[in-house]
């Protein structure tokens, strides 16, 4: 190994332990929120702690579409979806309690999943049909983006209104102390903000890394990068789950797979011209999988049985499956 593959080495894994701590507050911290503000754990992991955990996606995709990598990206984005529902299945795994996210009992959440599921294929139609919307577009914006946008803001009042919580939000932040709300929101914050720093250092180093393997940016986005950029949900999810912030957990990693094409938007404006029709049509094979893993996590929150065949009836087993799949597809059809 020569001596720039050890310092980006250490680049990286400085700014990934930096960014690993971050995650432990920004969970105490949003679990706090919910709590003092009435909005409930779905809502806030859907929310506020998927926007905090998804910011290294933001910054290292702008550098990507700075540097003319479209692909390395959109592939980023979707790749980081399809590792986030990884983690939430080996969370599910290791989570002792009754209560398990691929049980009839996590039912409320297939609401999230299901914003996440329409989203994701709203940008696989937009890089399918390529070129052929190219013409079509609201300033900067082009349809794919826009779409998912106005799309994603009308599922957040559907979300927001199926928590019993929503019901007694008010009541709840007014007996609240000021003093007791303005402190959680200050370490949230303050560790966003960690982890907004911490990124850049991190895009930088796994884009070192990554121009050393030889690996092509669509594999390379969808995987190595794309695991990367996930670090904040990791940490984040496995923090609550420790915590017994079962809805937190599961909320943010269906609103982080949601904020993922959310951030389309500001890369569309970044890249010149149509973002999604300058990427290649092998990103819907990412999609794809995302969204099929994704709907069997779903038909495991609705199957009402708790017993279940290994890879033959939907639970976590399942959809780990269906991501390693996934992977090895990409692996072996994508040749950059």
């Amino acid at each position: 190994m020569d001596d720039v593959f050890i310092e980006l080495s250490i680049q990286f894994l400085l700014s990934a332990a930096g960014i690993v701590v971050a995650g432990v507050f920004l969970a105490q911290s949003a679990d706090q929120i919910a709590e003092r503000t009435g909005l409930g754990r779905l809502f806030t992991g859907s929310i506020l702690l998927a926007g905090a955990t998804s910011l290294p996606e933001l910054l290292v995709d702008i550098s990507a579409i700075r540097k003319e990598m479209p692909d390395l990206a959109v592939g980023d984005l979707l790749g980081s979806s399809l590792m986030n529902l990884l983690i939430l299945a080996v969370a599910d795994l290791i989570h002792r309690k009754p209560a398990k996210i691929f049980s009839r009992a996590a039912a409320h959440h297939a609401l999230s999943a299901a914003v996440s599921i329409n989203v994701t294929a709203i940008a696989c139609i937009a890089i399918f049909l390529g070129p052929n919307l190219a013409g079509i577009s609201a300033g900067e914006i082009g349809l794919g983006p826009l779409s998912i946008g106005l799309f994603y803001l009308l599922a957040l009042r559907l979300v927001y209104r199926s928590q019993p919580q929503a019901r007694h939000a008010p009541e709840l932040k007014a007996a609240s102390g000021r003093q007791e709300i303005v402190r959680p929101f200050s370490v949230f914050f303050g560790a966003a903000l960690a982890i907004f720093v911490a990124a850049p250092f991190l895009a930088a180093a796994a884009g070192g890394l990554a121009e050393r393997t030889g690996l092509g940016t669509t594999f390379l986005g969808s995987t190595l990068v794309a695991f990367c950029t996930s670090l904040p949900e990791v940490v984040s999810t496995f923090a609550a789950v420790r915590m017994g912030a079962f809805d937190l957990a599961v909320g943010n990693i269906f609103g982080s797979n949601s904020f993922n094409m959310i951030l389309l938007i500001p890369l569309d404006l970044v890249h010149e011209g149509n973002l999604l029709g300058a990427v290649s049509r092998t990103h819907v094979l990412t999609g794809l999988s995302v969204i099929l893993a994704t709907s069997v996590a779903v038909m495991g929150q609705l199957y009402d049985a708790e017993k279940r065949k290994k890879f033959v009836e939907p639970d976590a087993f399942g959809v780990i499956g269906i991501v390693i799949a996934s992977l090895i597809i990409l692996f072996w059809i994508l040749p950059g």
